[in-house]
């Protein structure tokens, strides 16, 4: 029997996905949703790829566990509890929490390189692209990497420019086609996420009514 109904959610760094995930987390409540983000399963920063400069490309898709992500998600899936620490992107500002993945109605997938891996697209049940403009992007990523990871200015437009642009051209955009739902991202997105909200409720009721 089936125990969750699973959402992938992607698109750009800085395209608004944590907002969405946010807005959904206030929605539909906490205890019904589990949030399992690709960011938190980044190799150690020894092994990440690095650019011609000797600088970290975080924004590949070998910048990523993605068989021990993949593991995790099949034993939330199955019933079980998982613990893993929070990545802090080498940021020796930033604290390191231990993240409890619970078994809930609603799992959430959320990162950038989703779409393209073939387990995780046959695992998942809904598929939604976030989409907004390059220059909102920006905005958004200098905001976060000097907030969240510690980055000068000039870091981050390096990264965006050598690494997360690139990386978004090739291995994320081509993807959008896949998805079941996109959300624009570039004013107000309230009103998808509203329809959206109202979508996953009626199979949170559906994953309950199952199991009682």
């Amino acid at each position: 029997m089936k125990n969750n109904f699973i959402v992938a959610i992607t698109g750009a760094s800085g395209s608004g996905k944590t907002y969405l995930i946010n807005r959904l987390r206030e929605t539909l409540g906490e205890e019904h949703l589990c949030l399992m983000s690709q960011d938190n399963y980044y190799h150690e920063i020894a092994l990440q790829p690095k650019d011609e400069n000797n600088i970290e490309n975080f924004d590949l898709p070998e910048s990523i566990d993605m068989p021990t992500y993949l593991q995790d998600i099949r034993k939330v899936c199955e019933g079980q509890e998982v613990k893993r620490k929070e990545y802090a992107f080498n940021n020796v500002d930033k604290p390191a929490h231990w993240l409890h993945f619970k078994p809930a109605p609603i799992l959430l997938l959320e990162g950038l390189f989703l779409f393209q891996d073939p387990d995780i697209q046959q695992l998942t049940d809904l598929k939604i692209f976030m989409d907004t403009s390059e220059t909102t992007r920006l905005k958004r990523r200098i905001i976060r990497d000097n907030q969240e990871r510690g980055y000068d200015l000039n870091d981050v437009l390096y990264r965006y420019e050598k690494h997360a642009h690139p990386s978004y051209e090739q291995f994320i955009a081509p993807y959008k086609k896949d998805a079941d739902m996109i959300i624009p991202n570039h004013h107000h997105p309230d009103k998808a996420i509203e329809i959206l909200a109202t979508f996953l409720q009626t199979k949170i009721y559906q994953m309950i009514s199952l199991h009682k």
